[in-house]
């Protein structure tokens, strides 16, 4: 089987499963916030952003690492592969265990510090759902490094499914928000258990051991995970801080608004995600096999591709905004409009960095994405003390997009030194791509005064689509037999 076609059926497996987590995700996001007040949906997630923030400490980029080294390692040594799995998963399990202990521990301490004292039972069952998030993010990234994109799909099926389940039945049961949390973790308990039984099954049992681990293997997957780790932990910084500074400083209504129009943004993010997930071993493969331009030309035209779609996205969501608020998550969320107006310009880069930054690590250059990121998540820190006191919880937002923004354009620069990017021809097609969003945006603008409900809505969306279609056809840059062939 040709690369392409390699790439394209296990895009297709990773696509579906996005489609059907983001589908998923978003039922649950909505309903929830119909089912819940402003409040409880607050405490919700913030309570989610402690655990996402424990959870660096939980991992400390150990299942990274190992998906690194069992790349590399299945075509040149297979007999190293379960000493890799043997060793990873028990650091990671004492990992989990330490970090579990000391939430539950803590957990009255660390909602008094956050100001919040009713977020006290809302961690104790977080801890649950962080130990159960951890093995299933293990299972993914394990999977990925074998390339097993479609069982990996399966995890994050599992996912999507248990969460509208799970988390909206425990609410409907009379367990309110807190049940929702529950909810969460039983879904990542079901996806963990799958992922693992496969991950023991299909390879660890299958692979015949060498008589002892390469000697130096351990510590070089210890110094790898290293970078990966600072890197997790920047992530947090910029994807979770934030969330625990808005319910600091302001109250958790104000952090219902900024997860509402963040989890607008993960649900655009679907396309992008897949894409990412797919062919990032792909760099790393290729560049091990001397096709460094073939792996460029991968790249350039995921790019290009990514760009194509989440620009005029992106656009399109400034301009909706009001409605789309109102109409699905009520008038009680109204706020939420200029955050995710300013958000909107962070699904372009999240598009961009989901085929940079795993495609970073797996090239070994994960020492230069964390200390770009580390800088930046500092950064980030800052201005978020400074601006959420100042001008609210867009001031969050703000700060997110220009920190982001930085670190974009550095990870793009330090791909563009592997791969030596044609810049002409990413320059050219950027240039069609932003002429394409301001015709579109200016179609969108004129018809906005239509919009009375979810029909009216549903016809503009549909016109600027097909704006965008047929621009995109006429510039070149959209193949539609490509996309058929590529999707049956």
């Amino acid at each position: 089987m040709s690369l392409v076609s390699s790439i394209g059926n296990r895009f297709r497996a990773e696509f579906l499963a996005q489609i059907i987590h983001a589908v998923c995700s978003a039922l649950t996001v909505v309903i929830l916030a119909r089912l819940l007040d402003p409040n409880g949906y607050g405490l919700l997630f913030l309570a989610i952003a402690v655990v996402e923030i424990s959870k660096m400490f939980a991992k400390l980029g150990v299942p990274e690492s190992a998906a690194r080294y069992i790349a590399e390692y299945k075509e040149d040594n297979p007999t190293q592969l379960p000493h890799i799995l043997r060793t990873s998963s028990i650091l990671l399990l004492v990992l989990v265990a330490s970090v579990a202990t000391v939430m539950t521990v803590g957990h009255e301490l660390i909602a008094n510090r956050l100001d919040e004292p009713e977020l006290a039972p809302f961690l104790l069952v977080g801890v649950v759902y962080l130990i159960f998030n951890v093995l299933t993010g293990y299972a993914r990234s394990i999977l990925q490094a074998f390339e097993a994109i479609q069982l990996a799909s399966v995890v994050k099926i599992i996912q999507g499914v248990g969460k509208v389940v799970f988390a909206i039945g425990l609410v409907l049961a009379g367990f309110g928000a807190i049940g929702a949390l529950g909810g969460y973790a039983l879904r990542s308990f079901l996806a963990a258990l799958f992922g693992l039984v496969v991950i023991y099954l299909l390879y660890y049992r299958t692979f015949e051991a060498a008589a002892e681990m390469e000697h130096g293997l351990k510590r070089r997957m210890a110094e790898y995970s290293v970078p990966l780790m600072l890197t997790q932990a920047a992530k947090q910084l910029d994807s979770r801080v934030d969330t625990l500074l808005v319910g600091f400083f302001l109250n958790p209504a104000a952090v219902s608004f900024y997860a509402v129009s963040n989890q607008i943004i993960d649900f655009l993010q679907t396309p992008a995600a897949a894409l990412g997930f797919t062919i990032s071993p792909t760099f790393g493969a290729e560049k091990a096999a001397g096709n460094v331009d073939g792996a460029a030309r991968l790249y350039e035209t995921s790019l290009v591709h990514s760009l194509l779609l989440y620009t005029p996205a992106a656009a399109g969501l400034v301009l909706v905004a009001d409605p789309l608020i109102e109409l699905v998550f009520g008038i009680e969320y109204i706020d939420a409009v200029p955050v995710l107006q300013v958000l909107s310009l962070y699904a372009v880069l999240i598009a961009v960095m989901d085929i940079t930054s795993h495609g970073l690590d797996f090239l070994g250059r994960a020492r230069a994405r964390a200390i770009v990121r580390g800088i930046t998540a500092v950064l980030n820190v800052g201005l978020n003390i400074v601006l959420i006191p100042t001008i609210g919880v867009v001031g969050a937002a703000i700060a997110t997009i220009t920190t982001f923004s930085l670190y974009t354009i550095a990870s793009v620069y330090i791909i563009h030194q592997e791969f030596d990017l044609r810049v002409p021809y990413l320059l050219k097609n950027t240039a069609t791509i932003v002429v394409i969003t301001g015709v579109m945006s200016t179609v969108v603008f004129l018809l906005l005064g239509y919009v009375q409900g979810w029909v009216t809505l549903l016809l503009v969306v549909a016109v600027g689509v097909i704006v965008w279609a047929v621009l995109s056809i006429l510039a070149g840059l959209l193949d539609v037999q490509r996309i058929v062939r590529a999707v049956t």
